[in-house]
């Protein structure tokens, strides 16, 4: 059986994260995406959430799993047996953060095999950070992420400032 790893943080959880897992799924037998349980970064939504996220996005995808992690990845890989780390590109600076790690992990791992799928081009400029962004400004960021991403990172910001949520910034045709 070809079991993958898709990591990462996924905070929140974006269509160009399920558009590479579900490209992912269908090249393996078994993908068990990882989410990171405490990543170098500022996180808006905890360990439990992200799963949550994760699982609802890709409910529909019958040999994905959804499990968190807070070990190296690589030896995470090397827990759950699998043959392949899978990575997403987006632009060219993606490129060169991943091909780093993947020459890290293959002096790790040599018998694990680092993936790099290309975000399609309508998920190439989509980043958690910039979503985060928008959405605190009022920007509908429903195009962006998936519906249970989107509801959940209003209430959050919602919570945050104290102000009311939306998910919507429809304007009124005058």
């Amino acid at each position: 059986m070809r079991i993958a790893l898709y990591p990462g943080s996924f905070d929140p959880v974006t269509k160009g994260h399920v558009d590479v897992a579900t490209r992912a799924a269908a090249l393996f037998d078994r993908l068990i995406i990882g989410v990171f349980d405490a990543p170098p970064k500022h996180l808006l939504f905890n360990t439990e959430e992200r799963v949550d996220l994760m699982k609802k996005a890709l409910a529909g995808t019958s040999n994905v799993t959804v499990e968190s992690y807070n070990c190296l990845t690589i030896e995470f890989a090397k827990q759950i047996g699998a043959s392949s780390i899978v990575r997403g590109l987006r632009m060219g600076s993606d490129f060169e953060r991943e091909f780093d790690m993947a020459l890290m992990n293959r002096k790790l791992a040599p018998d694990i095999e680092t993936i790099c799928l290309m975000s399609s081009a309508e998920f190439q400029f989509i980043s958690s950070s910039l979503l985060k962004e928008a959405a605190q400004g009022g920007g509908d960021i429903r195009v962006f992420v998936p519906e249970s991403s989107a509801v959940a990172l209003m209430k959050k910001l919602y919570i945050a400032s104290d102000r009311p949520a939306k998910v919507s910034s429809k304007r009124k045709r005058r």
